[in-house]
């Protein structure tokens, strides 16, 4: 299954950029990153059939376990790629979240676009590395 992060602004020559291509080089599962302007512009088509995950302050606090159970779920059924959707500063309606499969928070705090995306590259690397029986991750 391929994971699809479609992030809305340019991230630039930054800290966080590093960070996300740290994070993404170490994941084993197919990865694809896409970045959109701040308004406008087409997410991308994905790879049918897909589900679709916003990062939105509305959304699910998921632990690291739950999150790979998730991903672990979706991939035994066949989804060949899930997207996760990063917002502009005013992140999404609520006709696009109504389009979601799933709406996930990073907690309560409200977080820079770029340390989002930065988190969520850690989270599917933390994930992937959980289906995989690797040590990276420690419970409790």
């Amino acid at each position: 299954m391929r994971l699809h992060i479609i992030a809305r602004g340019k991230i630039g020559r930054s800290p966080e950029a590093e960070l996300v291509e740290r994070y993404l080089k170490r994941i084993s599962w197919p990865v694809k990153h896409s970045e959109l302007p701040d308004r406008g512009g087409e997410v991308p088509a994905g790879d049918a059939p897909a589900k679709t995950i916003l990062l939105d302050e509305k959304g699910e606090q998921m632990g690291s376990m739950e999150f790979a159970r998730l991903l672990g779920k979706w991939q035994d059924e066949g989804v060949r790629e899930t997207r996760f959707l990063i917002g502009a500063a005013d992140g999404f309606s609520d006709a696009e979240r109504g389009t979601a499969d799933r709406l996930i928070a990073f907690g309560k705090a409200t977080w820079p676009h770029l340390m989002a995306r930065a988190m969520l590259a850690e989270q599917l690397f933390r994930a992937t590395a959980i289906l995989a029986n690797h040590p990276y991750h420690r419970e409790g």
